[in-house]
């Protein structure tokens, strides 16, 4: 489960990327030590992911430590993207898929992978 965690993570980073989300400059050290959930009182959800879940956890499989057993992370973004005009339907699939995979889920290796995926 490690491995399709780490391609997933992969996948998510690639997205916030190619739709523009990843900032250069991190936030405050007071924003990063939010006690929120997804820090929403200080961090926009890309933030979030950029740098507190991604990190957290590539630091988690890299260790091969215990991966939490729920995310919810796939309803939080469909939330904050909802009237969007972004292209965001391989973000909110690779999203929806971290949190099939820890919910003790698996990915479908037949069906076509982000990097195969034509553009939204």
């Amino acid at each position: 489960m490690h491995t399709d965690v780490a391609v997933v993570l992969i996948d998510v980073e690639a997205e916030l990327r190619r739709l523009r989300l990843w900032d250069d400059e991190p936030p405050t050290p007071e924003a990063l030590s939010s006690t929120q959930p997804f820090a929403i009182d200080h961090l926009t959800l890309p933030q979030w992911l950029q740098f507190i879940f991604l990190p957290r956890m590539h630091a988690l499989v890299e260790d091969e430590a215990q991966l939490p057993d729920k995310c919810g992370i796939g309803p939080m973004a469909e939330e904050y993207f909802r009237g969007s005009a972004l292209p965001t339907a391989a973000l909110m699939d690779a999203l929806e898929q971290i949190d099939v995979l820890l919910s003790g889920g698996s990915l479908n290796y037949g069906a076509p992978t982000l990097a195969t995926t034509p553009e939204s």
